[in-house]
């Protein structure tokens, strides 16, 4: 069984619910998933998993709006923390970044490269968290023969996306899923997810079941 280590929590978000309906999701494909709030403490040294994932808000909060939540929740990724995640992708390992992994680590310059995009202040938002027409593109293993769907959740807009990536899915006319190889790992990212109704949705957890078996290099066979 693959071993996926879930960087979890921070504000605006029920993280202790959505990395559990996650690790629900990756378990049906035989991935066994470890759930941790202390990220810096667990990336502090080399990894021992075949895949990790970023489900989490955690970031620098340097905005005026979060002032009052600084001294609580400001978060900065240390140099060795970053240092395993690119050890980690050197190794052939997989990412999985859910939803806000888009805008953690704004103290890390590299973590756009690593990716494929990021949130940018004050130009990034999200309409009112909703139902939503989810689009399908392309022949990549991970979409081939899924059908578009419906979902409730946030679209985020307006992200700054390097032009190399090429979106798997998307929602009016917002790229929302990628998957791309980084180093000699790949990473997957996926900006669906604000709650637990967005694991409800069938098509959504065979696209995440598809997408941890890519990030492990390993057949994807899972049908919808």
């Amino acid at each position: 069984m693959a071993r996926n280590l879930i960087l979890s929590g921070g504000l605006f978000h029920d993280f202790a619910a959505t990395s559990a309906a996650l690790a629900e999701v990756l378990a049906e494909v035989g991935v066994e998933s470890e759930i941790t709030e202390d990220i810096a403490g667990a990336l502090s040294e080399p990894s021992e998993v075949q895949l990790i994932t970023v489900n989490a808000l955690r970031w620098q909060m340097t905005q005026d709006r979060f002032a009052d939540l600084r001294a609580e929740w400001r978060f900065g990724l240390p140099a060795e923390a970053r240092t395993t995640l690119l050890d980690h992708l050197d190794r052939g390992g997989g990412l999985l970044c859910m939803h806000s992994a888009s805008i953690c680590f704004d103290d890390w310059q590299g973590w756009p490269r690593v990716l494929g995009g990021c949130w940018t202040w004050p130009k990034s938002h999200h309409p009112p968290l909703g139902w939503t027409g989810v689009r399908v593109h392309g022949k990549h293993p991970v979409v081939d023969g899924l059908r578009d769907f419906d979902v409730v959740d946030e679209v985020y807009s307006d992200l700054d996306i390097l032009p190399d990536v090429e979106p798997l899915a998307s929602s009016n006319g917002q790229p929302l899923i990628w998957a791309r190889p980084v180093r000699r790992g790949r990473v997957f990212y996926d900006a669906l997810g604000h709650d637990t109704r967005s694991y409800d949705n069938e098509v959504h957890r065979t696209l995440l079941q598809r997408a941890a078996l890519w990030l492990l290099k390993r057949p994807v066979t899972i049908r919808e």
